[in-house]
């Protein structure tokens, strides 16, 4: 694991430190990380959101046929034999 040096105002300082003290971490890297991976969540969700509301905004659904299928079948092959290859080489 590679370290991040970071300057925070003493105030925010004080703030982690408190943090870190009411036993919920072990230490203000802990801390961080977790703020972090909640971050993380956070714009994952907002993706997701914006991706379905894309979709719903996109029209109105058709019905999947057995040639819809078929095709996406066939992307998928294709793709995992692109990859395959690339993996052999």
């Amino acid at each position: 694991m590679k370290s991040l040096n970071i300057s925070l105002p003493e105030s925010m300082r004080v703030y982690v430190e408190e943090q870190v003290a009411s036993g919920g971490y072990g230490t203000a890297s802990e801390y961080i990380r977790s703020l972090i991976r909640s971050d993380q969540k956070r714009q994952a969700t907002l993706r997701l959101e914006a991706l379905l509301l894309e979709g719903l905004d996109s029209g109105t659904a058709t019905p999947m046929t057995e040639q819809d299928w078929a095709s996406i079948r066939a992307k998928v092959q294709e793709k995992v034999a692109q990859r395959q290859g690339k993996s052999h080489s």
